[in-house]
C-alpha cells in the first residue's frame, strides 16, 4: 500500500499514473476515439492551387443559384426569392462596358470564361470581415465557390482572365490569388500572352 506522506513514493506514484495517461491517450487517437482528419493538416500540392486548404475552406455555405452572369468579376444569384449583383472579392477583369469607349482588351473573352463556369450554375458565397459587405454600387462582395470546392474568383485570376486586385485592405485569400496571377504570368495565360493587349 502507498505511504502518501512518504515523499519518495508520491513521486513514483505520480509517475505511474502520469504513465497510464500517456498510455489511455495513445490508445485512444489510435481508436479514433479523436476526430482526427489528415486532410486538415494537408498541405495542398501545387497541382492543386485552386483548391483551398481545408483549413482555410469556410465551412457550410448555404447554396444559390447564378441567374446571370454580367461581365468576368460581377454576376447576379438568387437570393430569398429576390436578385442581387454579387462583386467577385480579389479579382479584377477587363471591361466589357466601359463608359470611356470602347471594351478593353480581352474583355469579352474574359465574360465568356466567367459564363462558361457560372451561367445557371449552384454556388456558394463566402463574404470576408475584413472587407465592406457591399460595394459604392451597392454589389454583394463576395467569395463565389462552385460545388467542387473550386474558388472561382482564384481560378479566373490563374487562367489569365483577370488580375489580382486588393482595394484598400489586404483580404483572406490574397495570397494565394497574388500567387496565382504570379503563375498565369510566367506561364504568359490569357490577358497575360506577350504583346496581346499592347496598342
Amino acid at each position: 500500500m502507498w505511504n502518501l506522506n512518504n515523499q519518495t513514493s508520491y513521486g513514483v506514484q505520480k509517475r505511474l499514473i502520469t504513465g497510464l495517461i500517456v498510455i489511455f491517450l495513445a490508445l485512444a487517437v489510435q481508436d479514433g476515439f479523436f476526430d482526427t482528419n489528415a486532410e486538415d493538416f494537408a498541405v495542398p500540392e501545387k497541382s492543386s492551387a485552386l483548391i483551398i486548404a481545408t483549413k482555410t475552406r469556410p465551412t457550410v455555405l448555404p447554396e444559390t443559384r447564378v441567374v446571370r452572369v454580367v461581365d468576368g468579376d460581377t454576376i447576379v444569384v438568387l437570393i430569398n426569392g429576390g436578385q442581387e449583383k454579387v462583386r467577385l472579392i480579389g479579382v479584377d477583369t477587363p471591361e466589357i462596358f466601359d463608359p470611356r469607349g470602347s471594351a478593353q482588351c480581352f474583355g469579352e473573352e474574359a465574360s465568356t470564361f466567367t459564363k462558361s463556369l457560372l451561367e445557371s450554375k449552384f454556388v456558394r458565397l463566402e463574404a470576408d470581415a475584413s472587407q465592406d459587405d457591399r460595394d459604392r454600387y451597392g454589389r454583394l462582395l463576395r467569395y463565389v465557390f462552385l460545388a467542387d470546392d473550386i474558388l472561382v474568383n482564384q481560378k479566373i485570376i490563374s487562367e489569365g482572365y483577370g488580375h489580382e486586385y486588393t482595394y484598400r485592405r489586404p483580404y483572406k485569400y490574397q495570397t494565394e490569388f497574388k500567387n496565382a496571377e504570379k503563375g498565369a504570368r510566367d506561364s504568359q495565360k490569357g490577358l497575360w500572352e506577350l504583346d496581346l493587349c499592347k496598342s
